[in-house]
């Protein structure tokens, strides 16, 4: 449960940065095409800038524009704090514990929660960087459709494109990094903290079946 939460989480962040970089990236590209076409056609808008390239270029520069966002995602998330200290992005318990969780901080037992979330998303931050390529190969494999909808979609057209077309494969590809990055954060040994304690709390074992499994 939690590792799929950690997939889940993943996806949603890196998509949600490579959306907003994708269209400010475009933008660029159109402005610069804008400059070399209006001498010739007075176009001055971006729209009809992007009808007057041929479907080649406008691919080409849209899936340019995704790799950067990309780039950016992976610069933004996978450094320290990258996840935890975004609250846009960062990854909290599932719905499922959230039980245990008050249980824990009304028995005063928040360190133990908080250390836990925290090495959740330090497994999601040194996660990411390995992941990039991964990513980088889902935009090649995008039709021309499929980069334009980003672009002229809403805020959330990356994650809803990923989450659609290729979440499933995307959670097989990203779990060994996540695996690993679980075990170097310990997120199975805070795991442990934390059932002990429900355990230490919970005499009559009403909590054991809100706490799931890593």
């Amino acid at each position: 449960m939690l590792k799929e939460n950690l997939f889940a989480g993943i996806i949603f962040a890196t998509s949600i940065i490579i959306s907003t970089s994708c269209f400010a990236g475009w933008q660029d590209a159109l402005k610069q095409a804008d400059d070399l076409l209006k001498g010739s056609t007075g176009t001055t808008d971006a729209v009809s800038v992007g009808s007057s390239l041929s479907n080649d270029k406008v691919s080409q520069g849209l899936k340019e524009a995704l790799d950067v966002g990309v780039a950016n995602a992976i610069t933004m998330l996978g450094k320290d704090g990258g996840f935890l200290n975004d609250q846009a992005v960062k990854i909290m318990l599932p719905d499922e514990m959230k039980t245990v969780d008050k249980l824990l901080r009304a028995a005063g037992q928040d360190k133990v929660m908080d250390d836990f979330v925290t090495s959740m998303n330090r497994a999601a931050e040194q996660a990411v960087p390995q992941v990039s390529d991964i990513f980088v190969d889902e935009i090649s494999k995008m039709s021309l459709r499929d980069a334009q909808g980003i672009l002229a979609g809403s805020d959330t057209a990356a994650t809803d494109y990923f989450r659609k077309n290729t979440s499933a494969e995307l959670t097989q590809l990203i779990k060994p990094h996540v695996n690993t990055a679980m075990e170097q954060t310990q997120v199975t040994n805070y795991y442990k903290s934390l059932t002990s304690m429900v355990k230490q709390y919970d005499s009559f074992g009403l909590m054991k079946s809100y706490l799931g499994d890593t």
